[in-house]
């Protein structure tokens, strides 16, 4: 069967109901029949192209790690005393536990307690081996009678190059050491648990390495903090628990009852330095 050219025939179209030339007419995506002025494309967005899943791994990906504790800046004077052995740190929704063990850096003389007390920094007198089961403080005054101490040093790396013409500083390391102890006489700390590490924020961070230390090397304690709790009333009006203070216990009470420490003071785990 033969059809037509339709050069003198109209249609009618599709989409506006009107009279045009046959000729002049074209099909639509969807088969309606519509003059070329009326023609619309189809749209995009109705034929997505193909996408595969994402990919699941990365390149030269590094595990999840946990962050490192780090210190934290207190506000001016947040130290009471009261005329006792506890010492009550003031510090706005701390998010600490019980058992943590903190260090102060910068704190100043409060209600008679010497700054030391708080700071606890001296140095060891003599050298010891990385199985040493006792270490003697220059001055051992306010560190507690058990607890947790920390030593630090400095560490030239095995493929350093020797030539001080090509030094770098990436030849050289720190590297330190938690100690936990539980016999204090005098300036000598005894009964050691060698390279340990001590809780912080509730959890207590990966094994520390023991090392040997050179006499005169500087040796850091730490405070066993007791959380104060209390409650209050959040918006839903339900009851909720939150702490803005600590306590820990020196190992001489103060002479009186006061508030103050300074300012810029840092507290961090034991292992911290600020």
């Amino acid at each position: 069967m033969a059809f037509s050219r339709g050069k003198h025939s109209k249609a009618i179209s599709d989409r506006s109901g009107m009279e045009f030339p046959y000729l002049e007419m074209v099909k639509e995506w969807n088969g309606s029949l519509v003059h070329t002025s009326e023609f619309e494309p189809k749209q995009p967005q109705l034929e997505p192209k193909p996408k595969g899943a994402d990919n699941q791994g990365l390149l030269n990906a590094r595990p999840a790690r946990t962050e490192f504790p780090t210190s934290t800046i207190l506000g001016v004077n947040p130290i009471s005393t009261n005329g006792t052995t506890t010492i009550t740190v003031f510090e706005p929704d701390h998010g600490r536990s019980t058992n943590d063990i903190i260090s102060f850096n910068n704190v100043q003389s409060v209600g008679g307690v010497d700054a030391k007390t708080f700071n606890l920094e001296t140095t060891i007198n003599g050298a010891i081996t990385a199985s040493s089961t006792q270490i003697t403080l220059t001055d051992a005054t306010g560190f507690p009678g058990t607890g947790f101490v920390y030593l630090e040093k400095v560490e030239k790396l095995q493929n350093a190059d020797t030539d001080p013409l090509k030094f770098q500083e990436s030849s050289l390391r720190i590297v330190g050491e938690v100690i936990k102890y539980t016999t204090k006489i005098g300036n000598v700390i005894s009964n050691l648990t060698r390279a340990t590490s001590a809780q912080f924020f509730g959890k207590t961070p990966a094994s520390t390495t023991a090392l040997a230390f050179d006499s005169g090397t500087k040796i850091f304690g730490g405070h066993t903090i007791t959380v104060i709790n209390e409650n209050r009333q959040n918006f839903a009006n339900a009851t909720e628990t939150f702490s803005n203070k600590y306590t820990f216990t020196i190992p001489s009470a103060a002479s009186t009852t006061s508030k103050g420490g300074g300012s810029q003071i840092f507290v961090g785990p034991v292992s911290s330095r600020s």
